[in-house]
């Protein structure tokens, strides 16, 4: 079975615990019993986050695409457009959301992790071994830092989209007539540049949590 459907598995079963307790390290413990470390659980949490981002490309991209047959709308039922607009608009908020709750997943974890690691380093009796996992630790560091920014910095593009998609949701639902298409038109060009960056950073994000990923494995 592959680490990340035992993570699953097991995570099921601790669910009620974790809930009791309130505390991620009873998790990280009990993983650990079965020979689950805070580095398989850090691997599987960056791939889950990659994936909600890819995921939340798809649905703003849709989102935006539903908004372009918006305002080129010559015709029919403008309620059906409406209501698609606005079923749009609740799924990005859901996998903006989802995207949020597994980035802070991935820095809880990380920051255990590295606590873990840190405190470890005095267990050396080897000078040489010590100085070589300290090493390690600093440029893992390093490097988690740099993609938990840019998981941030395009974390932080989704919510101008979710604004002005709510903004433009709301005033066609009081506003079903050709004149509230003609006002949404001027914010399209604005919308389009932001979903369009939104995707640019997520990408980058992606690559990098998959740089991340793979050097994580070889390690």
């Amino acid at each position: 079975m592959k680490t990340s459907a035992v993570i699953l598995s097991i995570g099921l079963s601790l669910t009620l615990s974790i809930s009791l307790t309130g505390c991620e390290s009873t998790y990280y413990d009990a993983m650990e019993t079965v020979g689950i470390h805070k580095r398989d659980i850090l691997i599987d949490r960056v791939t889950e986050t990659r994936d909600a981002q890819k995921e939340s490309q798809q649905q703003f991209q849709t989102a935006l695409e539903q908004l372009t047959e918006l305002i080129n709308f010559d015709g029919g039922q403008l309620q059906q457009v409406y209501e698609t607009l606005q079923d749009e608009y609740d799924t990005s908020v859901s996998a903006a959301e989802r995207v949020t709750s597994r980035i802070g997943k991935v820095e809880s974890v990380a920051e255990a992790l590295f606590e873990e690691w840190q405190e470890e380093l005095t267990q050396y009796s080897s000078d040489k071994l010590r100085r070589d996992s300290e090493k390690k630790l600093r440029t893992t560091e390093r490097k988690f830092k740099k993609l938990l920014r840019t998981m941030r910095q395009a974390e932080s593009k989704m919510q101008p989209v979710l604004t002005a998609l709510k903004d433009n949701t709301l005033y066609l639902k009081h506003n079903l007539n050709a004149q509230a298409v003609g006002a949404i038109k001027g914010e399209y060009d604005r919308i389009k540049a932001d979903v369009n960056a939104l995707i640019t950073d997520m990408n980058t994000a992606i690559d990098e949590s998959d740089a991340f990923i793979k050097e994580m494995e070889n390690k």
